[in-house]
């Protein structure tokens, strides 16, 4: 892949800490369009479940963003999911890069929601 934004490095930075810190299957973060940064995992209740993307664009919302410049997940999958790329859409709108890097924080692939 090709040499990364420092402001989408620092994203797949921080989901990959989110990851290890918490110990869930995926980390993600977004970056809003003022330039803020919102961290989540994975959530696995019995209730609830979410992608780690949808709790941190469901964190981004809460906070007040109106949209979005940049998602990114940590994950062992290789392909970005359905509902990732929805979410991603749904408040950046088409053509909002999610970046997907591997467990290693190396990205994999580079997807338009």
């Amino acid at each position: 892949m090709t040499d990364l934004d420092p402001e989408d490095q620092k994203i797949i930075t921080l989901a990959r800490s989110a990851r290890a810190r918490n110990g869930v299957a995926e980390g993600a973060a977004v970056r809003d369009e003022t330039g803020r940064t919102y961290v989540a995992g994975s959530v696995e209740l019995a209730s609830l479940r979410l992608t780690a993307v949808q709790a941190a664009v469901a964190m981004a919302v809460a906070s007040g963003a109106k949209g979005l410049e940049a998602a990114a997940v940590v994950t062992a999958e290789a392909a970005p999911a359905a509902a990732d790329l929805a979410v991603v859409r749904d408040l950046g709108g088409a053509g909002t890069p999610l970046l997907l890097a591997g467990l290693d924080g190396a990205l994999r692939v580079r997807a338009e929601a």
